[in-house]
């Protein structure tokens, strides 16, 4: 779906932010654990209503998150004057109503209510694990979920995986599906665009000297000289799966 850019907003909201200090990819010991990271634009983490219990009002424009591959919808509250964050739903647009907690039956895009209320057969995000915690599952780019079947105390929904779970009753979700569908399609125009994210370069074994590799060495160009490894020398396409049988010694006395 193309989003409209006149209902994009360029500045966040400085009461809903906060400094993010990236790790790099390093431990509590400053030693790399997750390769490939660092560097990186600096960015604010927004702060999400992710639990959808009291955020209501009017949706002032939509906002870019550095942080996640969806968007950020800026909720205004007429009632108490304050500004919130929700990710933002498809189809929506400037001027819409949210509400949270809502009773009302029926389908309204970016309404969150207990599964108690929501119809079966209707598609669903921002979905929590347990009730009154943050939700965690079905909140990336294009993520939906399916209400199938509900009893008087679970819920019955069909994950975007293909996955079937049960949920409880009274565990809040939101109507519709996560927007901005299309980031899959993204193409990075340089190697710049890759730095700007905080993704480092990935260096081959075989380019890699022989202290830095196993691969690592030799006159030219070569193969490696061994079976695919690990830096620490771990086979990398699998172990051995087939199984030797210890035979029994025979007892046999002399």
């Amino acid at each position: 779906m193309k989003q409209n850019k006149q209902f994009f907003i360029s500045k966040p909201l400085k009461s809903q932010t906060k400094y993010w200090n990236s790790s790099t990819g390093r431990n509590h010991k400053g030693r790399i654990t997750a390769w490939h990271r660092g560097g990186g634009h600096a960015k604010l983490y927004r702060r999400i209503d992710l639990k959808r219990k009291h955020t209501q009002g009017i949706v002032i424009g939509l906002e870019y998150d550095p942080n996640r591959s969806a968007f950020l919808a800026r909720v205004f509250n007429p009632d108490t004057k304050k500004q919130n964050y929700i990710i933002a739903p498809n189809k929506i647009k400037k001027g819409d109503v949210i509400r949270s907690n809502s009773q009302r039956s029926g389908y309204q895009n970016g309404h969150s209510k207990k599964l108690h209320y929501i119809m079966t057969g209707t598609l669903i995000h921002n979905l929590s694990i347990s009730p009154g915690e943050n939700a965690k599952i079905l909140r990336a780019p294009g993520a939906y979920g399916l209400i199938l079947r509900r009893t008087r105390t679970l819920a019955k929904i069909r994950l975007k995986s293909g996955q079937y779970r049960w949920f409880d009753i009274k565990t809040i979700a939101t109507n519709g599906i996560i927007g901005n569908t299309n980031c899959r399609f993204n193409k990075l125009k340089k190697a710049g665009q890759s730095r700007w994210i905080g993704r480092r370069p990935i260096v081959r074994g075989v380019a890699m000297n022989p202290i830095d590799h196993p691969h690592g060495g030799g006159e030219g160009k070569t193969s490696g000289g061994r079976p695919s490894s690990t830096p620490w020398g771990k086979p990398t396409k699998g172990l051995l799966t087939k199984r030797f049988r210890v035979q029994p010694k025979p007892n046999v006395k002399i």
